[in-house]
């Protein structure tokens, strides 16, 4: 608060009151993302924007609360719906038996509204609420909780249906992260599946550990961005639908959730049986391909990666390759890897059986760390920067490397500052 008014408020006989601290340990009335990705922790007339820093009066990020004389929200949540982009991406804010629908941290003409007129055959007064995008659920939909009911609202049927989840906490909030679902319930979080309600196990779990950085607490008060200048690739790759994988160490990264925020994960959190890094990975159909020493694992793509039968396998007996491998890289809608080991590329046909080298050709660059083919071209990463090749075809045939640039924030999520 500014020193002014705190010393005016004094001079009155009024103590101001202090702000509440998530790192206290408390109750947060409803979570939300807004449109551009920053996070929303709402608790009475205040919100924390994202994982750290002090809260603020939410009229601050939602101009138009205050007008309307509230002071605080029962559920709030941002909405999915890209067959109709006149409402995707819009924040809802619940409060008793009204809606208040936001973009681009205005309410938006014709609101509030009375629930029903929006959201008809889902009640009152909710306790939270979260979004559930087609894919995740089997339409694009919104979880709805009161007590230990949930109620599925079908965005496109405008259909309510009632589930009881006996097994779930009563949640106070409800928050979709990294396509993971998780209910708050006092100062603790319980990951669920949004379909079946069924609950991870290890759960509940202290919410300061993970998503808020508390002095004392888990990672969310050590971890920090590395300096772009830091970044080391282990591997890289882009899969059929979309999803970007960084590789370092025995560490993970999304690059296609920036909006949730860019973190780190363990390996084995995803791919449980790779247990010591990988030296490349590429992605081929539905399946992810992870390489470590001379061995292949191979996954099945889908809501959760699926070890196929019988692997791991050896390097030779699946692509017909033998030795260290540095990166390897798919083309989109192509069907040839191209294997980088030392400073040579070699290209195997995974259509072939069996496999074998068919093209082996020198590269202007050694000591590659990773490198990733899309629409745009080839990247091979060598440390800090990258090397931009129009296509497969001038990379083989290149006799001298191109400028390499340097690995920015909008690639990696690093840190520039100096």
């Amino acid at each position: 608060m500014d020193m002014d008014i705190t010393r005016t408020l004094l001079l009155l006989g009024i103590r101001a009151m202090p702000l509440p601290d998530r790192c206290q340990g408390l109750e947060f009335d409803a979570i939300t993302p807004d449109e551009n990705g920053n996070t929303f922790f709402f608790k009475g007339s205040h919100a924390w924007k994202g994982f750290h820093g002090p809260a603020q009066p939410f009229s601050e990020f939602f101009k138009g609360l205050e007008s309307h004389h509230v002071h605080h929200v029962d559920a709030a949540f941002r909405r999915h719906d890209e067959e109709n982009k006149d409402d995707h991406d819009h924040v809802y804010i619940f409060l008793d038996d009204k809606v208040f629908s936001f973009y681009n941290s205005t309410l938006e003409d014709g609101y509030p509204k009375p629930m029903q007129e929006d959201f008809d055959g889902v009640p009152t007064h909710l306790d939270a609420a979260v979004e559930c995008p087609k894919g995740e659920c089997m339409t694009d939909s919104v979880l709805f909780f009161k007590g230990q009911d949930v109620h599925i609202y079908d965005i496109s049927t405008k259909t309510v249906k009632t589930k009881t989840w006996p097994h779930l906490p009563a949640c106070t909030s409800a928050f979709r992260w990294l396509e993971h679902y998780y209910c708050f319930h006092g100062n603790n979080f319980t990951r669920f599946h949004p379909v079946t309600g069924e609950v991870s196990p290890g759960y509940p779990k202290d919410a300061r550990n993970y998503f808020m950085k508390c002095p004392d607490f888990g990672h969310g008060g050590n971890g920090r961005v590395p300096k772009c200048n830091e970044v080391k690739l282990d591997a890289i790759t882009t899969d059929d639908s979309g999803k970007t994988y960084l590789f370092s160490g025995p560490l993970y990264m999304r690059l296609d959730t920036h909006r949730d925020g860019l973190h780190s994960f363990p390996i084995t959190r995803a791919w449980k049986e790779v247990t010591n890094g990988v030296d490349a990975v590429f992605s081929y159909t539905d399946k992810i391909y992870l390489i470590k020493g001379d061995l292949v694992y191979i996954y099945k793509s889908g809501a959760h990666y699926t070890l196929i039968a019988d692997y791991p396998k050896s390097l030779r007996g699946e692509l017909g390759v033998e030795g260290q491998v540095d990166a390897a890289f798919v083309c989109p809608n192509e069907h040839t890897v191209h294997v980088i080991q030392g400073g040579r590329i070699r290209d195997v046909d995974l259509t072939a059986t069996p496999r074998v080298i068919q093209r082996d050709l020198p590269l202007p660059l050694v000591g590659i760390d990773a490198s990733l083919c899309g629409a745009d071209g080839v990247k091979i990463f060598k440390g800090s920067h990258y090397y931009h090749y129009e296509s497969t075809r001038t990379l083989s045939t290149a006799r001298i490397a191109p400028e390499p640039l340097p690995i920015i924030p909008a690639l990696m999520g690093c840190d520039d500052s100096q």
